[in-house]
């Protein structure tokens, strides 16, 4: 097999030895130079199967090396080097068309299996696509490892149409990340159209999916446009996807099937031209083994998986974060603070239930209430004791609701929605419909999907209990032990 002759562009010295030793042991002839005008000569004469190089060199920038290299050179692969790990470092080096973009400092076994998978990936070309955005609009922050993950990945994906899943805790940014794959992909100049299936009654999420014809249902006077159609052209996030209830599921899962919807009492076939994103801070595995997520729209949602870490599994960023959220209170108008090293310390040992948030919220407090430009630990301390006080506290004495409080709370909230002109006949059955769904759908659950079983628990007759999964249209996983 011909040697691969590997590039390598840093102008630190101690950089270019470990690579080139490494390297070398593993079998690459390797070329190392600390100039931007060297690295240029060797691709012009067309040397090298792969290029290594920094961002930060004393004569150009590494980023505006790599449009000049694909354009001489498509098939050379190049990988971006930077102590700049930062959002803005990652996108502009996929834009620019990298190979992958490798944060400092790094593993060499995490190098060396990239060069490998460089020198074997197949010839593509990849679009420019401009500067990127500005290092202070950008919408995520903080620089640990885990962060360093999101950035490339979501750095490949706004070169993409591919559905993505975003999974994390309350508070960790699932709409930040989807908001960048939009803003940052070719779709920017279409609509961003969020969606969140927890705060839709279940039967009105299709009409406000897919929209719906006039008279399609009682109170429907005009044609209704869906977000669907909303989005065409953009993107769709799907919010709290693990709420959708399964007549919706097995709708978007044809729409992703096939390309293409129909509207609510419509029979005209619309063409879905979105890009579908979408989140949830459930285990939708555990949804699937209880029957209340679809197991092949699970799968045609999660193309690309992404999980944003809860903030406690990146102590790290706290300080950054900290900083990020005062200047944006100070630029909302809030007098502009700092925190001293025992209040950023402070702030590193809380954990954080609720997230990025938790911490935003905090920083503002501290802007508003303190007038110290400097804020110390015992403000903080006391910000955060008061904070565990209410998060810590017992449910008890507070009685647990009850299921008679809990319809009747629900039912407050959806008719308060009425203001819309929406329906509100046929209330009676609709809300029997809505308490048989998940009672039948949980004893079939409990009995592992044996509808005798689940007959004796409900006290229902077996065939009055088949009637009514046809009826109610509710998924059935049999001869399960």
């Amino acid at each position: 097999m011909t040697e691969r002759t590997i590039l390598i562009a840093d102008d630190d010295r101690a950089i270019r030895t470990v690579l080139a030793q490494a390297l070398g042991r593993a079998g690459y002839n390797v070329r190392a130079t600390s100039s931007a005008a060297t690295l240029w000569r060797w691709v012009e004469d067309g040397e090298g199967d792969l290029v290594i190089t920094d961002v930060v060199m004393p004569d150009e920038n590494g980023l505006d090396l790599v449009p000049r290299i694909r354009r001489v050179r498509p098939e050379l692969r190049v990988v971006v080097m930077s102590a700049q790990s930062t959002f803005a470092t990652a996108l502009k080096a996929a834009q620019r068309g990298a190979f992958d973009y490798l944060p400092k400092p790094f593993d060499l076994k995490d190098l060396l299996s990239l060069v490998q998978r460089a020198l074997a990936a197949p010839a593509t070309a990849t679009e420019e696509d401009g500067d990127g955005p500005e290092e202070e609009r950008l919408p995520l922050v903080g620089r640990s490892a885990a962060m360093q993950e999101i950035y490339r990945t979501v750095a490949r994906l706004t070169t993409t149409d591919l559905t993505v899943m975003i999974t994390g805790e309350s508070g960790t940014g699932k709409e930040l990340v989807a908001r960048a794959l939009h803003d940052y992909s070719r779709r920017r100049s279409g609509n961003f159209v969020a969606v969140n299936m927890a705060a839709i009654p279940r039967d009105l999420i299709e009409a406000e999916l897919f929209g719906h014809e006039r008279g399609a249902f009682t109170g429907a006077m005009a044609r209704g446009i869906g977000r669907f159609e909303q989005a065409a052209g953009g993107t769709l996030f799907l919010d709290e996807i693990g709420d959708m209830p399964p007549e919706a599921q097995t709708r978007l899962l044809r729409v992703l099937q096939e390309g293409e919807f129909t509207t609510v009492g419509g029979r005209t076939p619309i063409k879905a031209n979105v890009r579908i994103v979408a989140a949830t801070h459930r285990d939708l595995r555990q949804a699937i083994r209880a029957g209340v997520f679809r197991e092949d729209l699970f799968y045609r949602l999660n193309v690309v998986p992404i999980r944003l870490p809860p903030l406690r599994e990146r102590a790290e960023d706290i300080p950054l974060l900290a900083r990020h959220f005062l200047d944006r209170a100070k630029a909302a108008g809030l007098p502009a603070k700092s925190l001293d090293n025992e209040a950023v310390e402070r702030l590193k040992a809380h954990p954080w239930p609720g997230n990025a948030r938790e911490l935003e919220n905090l920083m503002r407090r501290l802007a508003a209430l303190y007038p110290q430009e400097v804020i110390g630990e015992d403000a903080v301390a006391a910000e955060l004791m008061e904070a565990e006080a209410v998060q810590g506290a017992p449910a008890a004495p507070a009685m647990p609701e009850t299921l008679e409080q809990a319809v009747e709370r629900h039912l407050t909230t959806f008719m308060s929605a009425q203001r819309d002109g929406l329906p509100v006949r046929d209330l009676y059955e609709r809300v029997l419909a809505e308490v048989e769904r998940p009672l039948l759908r949980l004893a079939l659950a409990n009995t592992r999907g044996n509808q005798i079983k689940a007959a004796a628990m409900l006290g229902l007759n077996r065939n009055t209990l088949r009637k009514k999964i046809r009826e109610l249209e509710l998924p059935v996983v049999r001869g399960l032990s």
